[in-house]
């Protein structure tokens, strides 16, 4: 589904991602851990097209993407949930939702009900601005709008951050209901190791720009991996 191989990034002179190999299957929700600052965001928007890549490729579903723009990937079959949400805070919730619609290959004309399924929530609040939901519904309509998309792959970056438990809850199930549809595949950045391995097919570990570690979660346990995340 997704193969990054070899991906080198640099801001100026600073490199951030180092020979970077990563893989996502078909129906996989993949983990990527690290602390804060060993580079986990930059591969992600490098996958998006939003940072250009010093060397490296990034292939989904057999398509050379590397020199992409962000549209043409997420059209691709993409979805990305960016950390901080990044909703559009004058737009509605259903106008915002309208905008994930516009990668969607099927060009539905209304928000698919699937979505509501998964954040009934959001269903009550269409008309209310995005700027003034609560960080917890902020980011069930972030997953949402890139839901819209009907995405072949979701990437999230750290979706339980900052969250109350609750809405981490909603999100782990919802998570695992995508999961158990084998639709799409996951790539999920997170900080909180407990919801990554109950979630996690493959985990890659990140330290400095490099990936350090990787295998099935089935075969990590917390001692192996605590020496490269902030417990």
């Amino acid at each position: 589904m997704l193969q990054i191989t070899n991906l080198s990034v640099a801001y100026g002179e600073t490199r951030i991602l180092r020979d970077v190999d990563l893989e996502v299957g078909p129906g996989q929700v993949v983990c990527l851990m690290g602390r804060n600052g060993v580079g986990k965001t930059t591969l992600l928007k490098s996958i998006m097209g939003l940072l250009r890549p010093r060397a490296g490729r990034v292939e989904f579903n057999g398509r050379d993407l590397t020199r992409s723009s962000p549209d043409v990937r997420a059209r691709a079959g993409i979805g990305y949930v960016p950390q901080g949400r990044e909703i559009f805070p004058q737009l509605t919730v259903l106008e915002n939702l309208q905008v994930g619609l516009l990668a969607n290959p099927a060009r539905p004309k209304a928000v698919p009900e699937e979505v509501f399924e998964y954040f009934p929530k959001l269903k009550e609040m269409l008309g209310r601005k995005g700027g003034v939901l609560s960080g917890g519904e902020q980011q069930q309509l972030a997953i949402a709008r890139a839901l819209a998309a009907d995405p072949k792959l979701l990437i999230l970056d750290e979706p339980t951050e900052g969250i109350q438990p609750s809405i981490i809850g909603l999100i782990g199930r919802v998570l695992e209901g995508l999961k158990k549809a084998g639709r799409m595949s996951v790539l999920l950045v997170e900080q909180y190791f407990e919801f990554a391995l109950k979630l996690g097919d493959r985990y890659y570990v990140m330290e400095k720009g490099s990936i350090v570690l990787h295998g099935d979660t089935a075969s990590l346990d917390k001692e192996t991996i605590k020496p490269y995340l902030a417990f």
